[in-house]
């Protein structure tokens, strides 16, 4: 696994981010596979930042929020 595959995965995932669900829908990868990649990979909030700092469009009203909080809905 590579940070490549679970970028991709994140692009296309348009609800659920978990790992949960990337291994539910990846022929390739178990959740142990992803599981350990997540728990030895270092994405920092600079790493973030500067991967996506050109697309924030700034308003006066506007938050930005980062976390590692996996909310959970009623459907």
């Amino acid at each position: 696994m590579t940070r490549l595959d679970y970028c991709q995965y994140l692009l296309v995932s348009q609800i659920n981010y978990t790992l949960t669900n990337f291994a539910d829908h990846s022929e390739k990868f178990s959740h142990d596979q992803i599981n350990r990649y997540l728990v030895g990979e270092k994405v920092t909030p600079r790493l973030v930042w500067e991967n996506v700092s050109s697309q924030v469009v700034q308003s006066v009203k506007g938050y930005l929020v980062f976390g590692d909080t996996v909310l959970y809905g009623i459907e």
